[in-house]
């Protein structure tokens, strides 16, 4: 069953976040590593920054969660992950299928270079990757994250996404 999140919530998406973010350690550059890659106080400022957590839940148990921000003409789609054990089974697609139902706007995704898995995942379900300029452009207007992010990230559009949207 997908649903919102609620602040109860928290703890879970703490857990799934870490767990989930494991799979970067050793491909994301170094310096952008930390542990736990996620603190708790990042997460909640995160949610009072608009991010809407949705997750899948199983057995009375969260297995992934993937937020949805609402940023001017867009939507962002925010911290996607599923838990190690569960991963494989279709909760990210379902749950990205979920999202790109609610979104009332075209969905940019922001990601991490290295993490192809990442990459492959969201062009299997119909996101386009943008070229190196569009990237840096909507990472600086959309995303609030350091240079060096910007500069090891990319960013994929959903089908509704038009490059006239994007900032010049």
């Amino acid at each position: 069953m997908i649903r919102k999140c609620t602040d109860a919530d928290a703890p879970a998406l703490f857990e799934i976040i870490n767990d989930a973010a494991q799979a970067y350690k050793g491909v994301i550059p170094a310096d952008r590593w930390h542990e736990p890659y996620m603190p708790l106080e990042e997460l909640r400022s995160e949610i009072v920054a608009g991010v809407e957590f949705w997750g899948e839940e199983s057995d009375g148990e969260l297995l992934g969660a993937m937020g949805i921000q609402a940023r001017d003409e867009v939507d962002l789609i925010r911290h996607a992950y599923v838990r190690t054990r569960a991963r494989r089974q279709g909760v990210g697609t379902r749950l990205l299928a979920h999202l790109m139902r609610i979104a009332r706007k075209p969905l940019l995704i922001g990601t991490w270079a290295d993490a192809r898995w990442a990459v492959a995942f969201y062009q299997k379900n119909g996101f386009r990757l943008l070229s190196r300029d569009e990237t840096g452009r909507l990472l600086r207007r959309f995303w609030n994250i350091p240079e060096r992010q910007i500069e090891t990230s990319v960013v994929l559009a959903s089908p509704a996404w038009n490059s006239t949207y994007a900032p010049q």
